[in-house]
C-alpha cells in the first residue's frame, strides 16, 4: 500500500461524492420550475443511497470480480466478500477502490435524473436506475476497466479501449438511456418556463467543476505526475468550453447567458473526461474550444429539430461531450480509431437495447409518466407531500 496514494483517493472519493450530492442536484434542481425543485433533489439523494448499495451487493462483483469470461466479473465479489482492511488493488486498499468506483456507480445513473425531471414516477427513477446500474453500467466498466473484452489484447486487438474517466463508461451511457428514456416519455405539458433559479444553477456547475478534479485527477489512482496533469487539462478544457459557449450564445443571440456559461462548462468537463489522462493542456484547450460550440449545436438539434424533450439536454452536454472526448483520443494519436470508435458503437448498441427493454419491462411495473394534475401541480406537493417555494412562483 502507498501511503500518499491511499490519502489523494480519499479525497478524490469525497470530491466525486460531492458531484453528485449537492452539485449535480443543485445544478439540475436550478433548471427547472420552482414546484419541482425538491423531486428533483429527491431523486438524486435517493439514487446516491440505492445505487451505494446496490453496488456493495452486486455491481462491484459484476464491474470488478475476478470472471474470465471478458463478458462480466461473475459474482464472488458480492458484499465484497473476500476483501478486508488489508486486501489490495494495486497500491490501494481493495475497499477504498470500491468506494472510489462506487461514486462513479452513483452519479451516472443520477446523470440521466435531468432527461426526465418535472413528469416521471419516483418509482420508475428508483427501479429503472437500480436495474440500469446492475444490467448496463456494471457490465461496461468490466468490459473496458475491469479487463474485460474492450481491454488491451480483447476484441480490439493489442491496444483496447482508451477511456481514461468516463468519456464511454459514464457519458455515452447516460446521454444514450436518457436520450431514450426523454422518446418514452414524450415531452413536457410546459416546455418554455425558465429556470426557477439560475443561482443554483451557478453553485451547482461551480460544484461539479470542483469535484471533477476528483473525478478525472482520481482516475489515476495515484498521487503522481499523471493525476496532477489530469486535473490541469481538466481545468483547461472546462474554462475553455465556457468561453465558446458564451461567445457562440453572443454570436447567435446577441446575449450570453449565465446559464450558458456554465453549461459550456460541464460540456468541456464532460469532453475532456476521456481523454484527461492522455493529452496536455494544448489538446485540452482544442477540445474544450470545440466542445463549447459542439454541445452548444447539439442542444439545438434535440431541441429543435428532433423534438425531443431530453429536459435539462443530457444527451447534448454529456453524451455527445463524452463521446467526442472519446473520439479526439484517437485524432491525438493517444488510441486507435478502430478501438475508440468500435468502443462507441458496441457500448451505444449495447446501452440503447437494454434501456429499452428496461424502460419497457420497469413500465409494465411502476407507472413512467405522472398524471397530467400531478405535473401541472408539480412533483414535489402531489408526489413527495412538501413544498419548497409558494405555488405561484
Amino acid at each position: 500500500m502507498n501511503a500518499a496514494d491511499t490519502a489523494w483517493i480519499i479525497v478524490a472519493t469525497a470530491l466525486v461524492l460531492f458531484m453528485t450530492l449537492p452539485g449535480l442536484a443543485l445544478f439540475y434542481g436550478g433548471l427547472v420550475r420552482a414546484r419541482n425543485v425538491l423531486s428533483v433533489f429527491m431523486q438524486c439523494y435517493a439514487i446516491a443511497c440505492l445505487m451505494s448499495v446496490l453496488w456493495l451487493a452486486f455491481g462491484y462483483s459484476i464491474a470488478f470480480g475476478s470472471g474470465t469470461s471478458g463478458i462480466w466479473g461473475g459474482l464472488d465479489k458480492m458484499f465484497l466478500t473476500g476483501v478486508t482492511a488489508d486486501s489490495l488493488s494495486g497500491t490501494l486498499p481493495e475497499v477504498l477502490f470500491f468506494a472510489f468506483q462506487m461514486t462513479f456507480a452513483i452519479i451516472t445513473p443520477a446523470l440521466i435524473v435531468g432527461a426526465y425531471v418535472e413528469r416521471v414516477g419516483f418509482g420508475f427513477v428508483l427501479v429503472f436506475s437500480g436495474l440500469w446500474m446492475l444490467l448496463c453500467y456494471a457490465p461496461v466498466v468490466h468490459w473496458i476497466w475491469g479487463g474485460g473484452m474492450m481491454a488491451d489484447g480483447g476484441i480490439f486487438g493489442e491496444i483496447g479501449v482508451r477511456d481514461f474517466a468516463g468519456g464511454i463508461v459514464v457519458h455515452e451511457t447516460a446521454g444514450l438511456a436518457a436520450l431514450i428514456i426523454a422518446v418514452f416519455l414524450g415531452p413536457r405539458k410546459n416546455r418554455t418556463t425558465p429556470p426557477h433559479n439560475p443561482g443554483y444553477v451557478f453553485i451547482g456547475a461551480a460544484m461539479l467543476w470542483v469535484g471533477w478534479f476528483g473525478f478525472n485527477g482520481g482516475s489515476q489512482l495515484a498521487a503522481d505526475g499523471g493525476a496532477a496533469m489530469a486535473l490541469t487539462v481538466t481545468h483547461i478544457s472546462a474554462a475553455t468550453a465556457s468561453l465558446t459557449w458564451a461567445l457562440w450564445e453572443k454570436i447567435k443571440y446577441g446575449k450570453a447567458s449565465m446559464v450558458g456559461l456554465v453549461t459550456g462548462t460541464i460540456a468541456g468537463l464532460a469532453s475532456i473526461t476521456p481523454a484527461s489522462g492522455f493529452v496536455g493542456p494544448v489538446e485540452a484547450l482544442v477540445i474544450g474550444a470545440v466542445a463549447g460550440i459542439l454541445c452548444q449545436e447539439a442542444v439545438n438539434l434535440v431541441r429543435n429539430l428532433l423534438k425531443i424533450d431530453d429536459t435539462l439536454d443530457v444527451f447534448a452536454v454529456h453524451g455527445v461531450g463524452g463521446i467526442f472526448g472519446t473520439i479526439m483520443i484517437a485524432v491525438f494519436g493517444q488510441g486507435t480509431w478502430i478501438a475508440q470508435l468500435g468502443g462507441l458503437a458496441v457500448v451505444g448498441i449495447f446501452t440503447a437495447v437494454v434501456t429499452v427493454v428496461l424502460v419497457k419491462l420497469v413500465a409494465a411495473i411502476t407507472p413512467l409518466r405522472v398524471d397530467l394534475e400531478t405535473e401541472t401541480n408539480g412533483l414535489d406537493i402531489s408526489v413527495h407531500g412538501e413544498r419548497a417555494y409558494d405555488m405561484t412562483s
